[in-house]
């Protein structure tokens, strides 16, 4: 976008807030856009205007950091520090009740522990068996995790860690050629784990992560309710942070 770069070179090079304020006003549709594809729902703790403000916030911040000089989209820079905004306004009202909290925590145990006995991913029904819960229990447990644990492949890479506004390895002042190779060999890993997910759930992720669609317009394609999708979405996820977590051992016994 030529016009778009003229006011990049206005702002950075000559500090022209008037072409600031262009250049948030020409990417305002990512922090919309951010929002519509993250697996949140609005809660009586904070409103989807008030995640969208903080969306908006992370936008501001990026335009402020974002180095002309790198080799790098400004909307690669911008996402995921829009949707740490997000996320850090989530977690600073704690809204996750504790029972979910837990029960995560032991869907991801009892996950990681079935497939690596398995050798292959478990379905559902031994999943729930594992448990000590029927398969409609179970389900409103994926849901809610997925509704509340924001997983995502960006935060595995990132060594399992939740994204925050201020992440970003490449452009850390003390970045590292390890880290970074590191990060590079768990993308590596993820997409052999992908790969060997349910088809189902392999071709929620191929939607969602690389052709860019929300979870209502996955729903459309998959002629599923958005919430089942939700459901999917969690389910590899855990599977792959499962994956993620036995190759973290195996490294650490090394």
């Amino acid at each position: 976008m030529p016009q778009v770069d003229a006011l990049w070179q206005r702002y950075k090079l000559h500090n022209d807030l008037q072409a600031r304020e262009q250049i948030i006003l020409a990417y305002s549709h990512l922090a919309r856009h951010t929002m519509d594809r993250m697996p949140v729902r609005p809660s009586a703790a904070i409103s989807y205007d008030d995640l969208l403000g903080h969306a908006i916030l992370g936008l501001i911040d990026a335009v402020e950091r974002f180095d002309l000089s790198r080799d790098v989209k400004f909307e690669t820079y911008a996402l995921p520090r829009i949707r740490g905004a997000v996320l850090d306004a989530i977690k600073s009202v704690d809204w996750v009740p504790r029972s979910v909290r837990a029960s995560g925590r032991r869907l991801r145990e009892v996950v990681s522990a079935l497939e690596a006995d398995l050798g292959r991913s478990a379905t559902d029904e031994q999943i729930a068996h594992a448990m000590g819960i029927s398969i409609d229990e179970l389900d409103e447990v994926f849901a809610d995790v997925g509704q509340s644990a924001m997983l995502s492949l960006e935060e595995l890479v990132l060594c399992g860690e939740e994204a925050t506004a201020d992440r970003g390895l490449e452009w850390a002042d003390d970045y590292d050629p390890v880290t970074a190779a590191e990060i590079e060999e768990r993308k590596r890993l993820l997409a052999e784990a992908v790969g060997m997910l349910p088809d189902r759930e392999k071709l929620a992720i191929s939607l969602y992560y690389v052709d860019g669609l929300t979870f209502k317009e996955i729903a459309k394609v998959l002629g599923v309710t958005e919430s089942r999708v939700c459901q999917l979405h969690s389910k590899a996820i855990l599977r792959l942070h499962g994956k993620l977590a036995r190759y973290e051992e195996l490294l650490s016994a090394a």
